[in-house]
């Protein structure tokens, strides 16, 4: 508990950005496509593309707070070793698994066509935050040293945000089954492939290793202000650079290094912002924390929500379709926003009371549904 007030601002944030990533799904899911040419749309739209590299980078910074621990232990293959293993792939297999076409191997084997299949094996935000924890841990198991480390991943963020625009262009299912194809470009259907999504991620790490540095320093709120200036300086020149000041052949260039420069820019005010409410409120109770704690399981269970096949092969996005005013798509956002809170308010209280029993009706129904999942 001491280290999530500790670093309550990222908690924050994170918070902010899985409820953000609701309204994202709803209007996506069943605003009127008509809606979607307006202005205000695309301003919307501009902010609901600041929740995936916010999220990634959070993820970052936790996995970073948090490195430090049982290092020992882990470097020994030892159970902590094995539990933060378990815990990265799960991410990675939820992600997968929110994509299946039919909760049945056999289905899928035998009824699912090519282009389901592509969107089975397409890597999504969860596989990318994934691949990226396992990158960190596994270099941060093999650096001993912590300043190695640290300019290892430095080095990692700026290589990977040159080459992106390169390996966007090469299709690489001449080289790997499809499965593997999907994390380097977006040529199959991914949505988050690691080049260049992981850029962020990596920040967030480093980002996280100064800040705790600034923090038992004494220099934190130094530390808050340049990075809120960094950040303003970024996000401007972004803008400026991809208004058109910049020639043509530069702004086409996809993934665009200055792209991710302003989304970091805007992440870094972000997270200020976070940093100032944590200072002047108390926030130690709020309901952003309550979804930030439970943040995969919110994430996991407004997806399946919205775009899980229950209705006779279909889900409430086909049923409903893209059909809502702004104002009936704000109020379901709305509603399904304070019925996730309350989902994860009432599970951090479960689990807060009956720590034991949570843990196993958790892998119980992990059982049971992998169960369901290969004999159905």
């Amino acid at each position: 508990m001491k280290e999530k007030v500790r670093y309550i601002s990222a908690d924050l944030l994170r918070g902010l950005v899985i409820i953000i990533m609701i309204e994202v799904h709803v209007f996506n899911a069943f605003l009127l496509p008509e809606l979607r040419q307006t202005g205000w749309f695309n301003v919307l739209n501009f902010i609901n593309g600041l929740v995936a590299p916010s999220f990634l980078f959070v993820s970052g910074f936790a996995f970073q707070v948090s490195s430090g621990s049982k290092l020992d232990e882990m470097r020994k293959l030892g159970k902590a070793f094995w539990k933060k293993i378990a815990r990265i792939f799960q991410i990675i297999l939820i992600g997968y698994a929110l994509h299946l076409p039919f909760f049945s191997l056999s289905q899928i084997v035998n009824e699912a066509t090519p282009q389901q299949l592509e969107s089975l094996l397409a890597v999504d935000i969860l596989q990318c935050i994934g691949f990226g924890l396992l990158f960190l841990f596994i270099t941060r198991l093999l650096l001993k040293s912590d300043k190695v480390y640290n300019y290892f991943l430095i080095v990692s963020l700026v290589i990977v945000t040159l080459i992106s625009p390169f390996l966007w262009k090469i299709e690489f299912t001449n080289f790997f089954p499809l499965v593997i194809a999907n994390y380097f470009n977006r040529m199959h259907g991914s949505l988050f492939p690691i080049f260049p999504w992981i850029s962020f991620l990596l920040a967030g790490a480093v980002f996280a290793k100064y800040f705790v540095d600034a923090r038992e320093n004494n220099v934190e709120k130094k530390f808050i202000k340049i990075s809120a200036g960094l950040g303003f300086v970024l996000l401007l020149l972004g803008h400026l650079f991809l208004s058109g000041l910049s020639p043509e052949a530069i702004k086409s260039i996809l993934p665009n290094p200055i792209f991710y420069l302003q989304r970091l820019g805007y992440i870094f005010v972000l997270f200020s912002i976070c940093w100032w409410i944590d200072k002047k409120f108390n926030v130690k109770q709020s309901f952003v924390l309550d979804a930030s704690r439970e943040s995969l399981l919110v994430y996991w269970m407004h997806l399946i929500i919205i775009f899980g096949v229950f209705w006779s092969g279909k889900s409430f996005a086909d049923k409903i379709g893209r059909t809502m005013s702004a104002v009936e798509a704000t109020g379901s956002a709305i509603f399904l926003i304070i019925l996730m809170i309350s989902v994860a308010k009432f599970w951090g209280w479960l689990k807060k009371k009956n720590p034991k029993y949570s843990s196993i009706f958790v892998k119980a129904a992990a059982i049971v549904l992998l169960i369901v999942f290969f004999v159905s």
